[in-house]
């Protein structure tokens, strides 16, 4: 091929060369956007950081992850009401709650509740559905986007069942916790004894763990 026709057909080439494919820009949304993608890999070093898991090893963190559910709330949405089913258990993940409660003792719907409570990422709450399965008795209400992670009771019953020593592990912590907040009601009932106007604010923690 005369040279003429050869540098022609290079710069046709070169002109006809796709650009590089820019590389796509990755989103920072937080845990709680509801576009991002939260891995396997996320919760468990999520889990890691979280007191009520800090016995258990990496395999026992990964046996509970896996039967994890998450569960994202706008703001004002309910995880739970009071009076419903405690049918599982909750870990915020990000974001933060209130637990609301009916200090009229009556449930019903109309009747005005009370913030006994503020949750923030980490936070453990309604680990009481675990152990007896009963009602709720009170509320957890998001404050703002919310996003929690989700166990619920029957999963959690399979992983005692097949022997998983991460779940008994959580059982113990849970007691711990559970002892803990009663030991500290006790103390503010005591003190509350000859002080009555601080009785009320001092039964409220009680529904916490519930």
């Amino acid at each position: 091929m005369p040279k003429g026709k050869q540098r022609g057909a290079r710069a046709r080439t070169r002109k006809t060369r796709p650009s590089p494919k820019r590389k796509a820009s990755k989103r920072t949304a937080g845990r709680g956007g509801a576009t991002q993608p939260v891995s396997l890999d996320a919760i468990i070093e999520f889990l890691n950081s979280t007191p009520l898991f800090k016995d258990l090893d990496a395999a026992e963190r990964g046996d509970v992850a896996r039967v994890i559910e998450m569960q994202r709330l706008q703001d004002a949405e309910a995880v739970f009401n009071e009076g419903d089913d405690g049918d599982a258990w909750y870990v915020v993940f990000d974001g933060r709650a209130q637990v609301l409660k009916r200090m009229d003792g009556s449930g019903a719907a109309g009747s005005k509740a009370t913030q006994i409570a503020v949750l923030d990422s980490g936070a453990c709450f309604g680990e009481m559905a675990i152990l007896d399965g009963l009602a709720r008795s009170a509320s957890v209400v998001a404050i703002g986007p919310l996003t929690v992670l989700r166990l619920r009771r029957e999963r959690f019953a399979a992983l005692l069942d097949q022997g998983s020593l991460g779940a008994y592990k959580l059982i113990a912590a849970m007691a711990r916790t559970l002892s803990q907040r009663q030991r500290h009601l006790t103390q503010k009932l005591s003190a509350a004894m000859g002080a009555g106007a601080g009785r009320r604010d001092s039964v409220r923690e009680y529904h916490v763990s519930e």
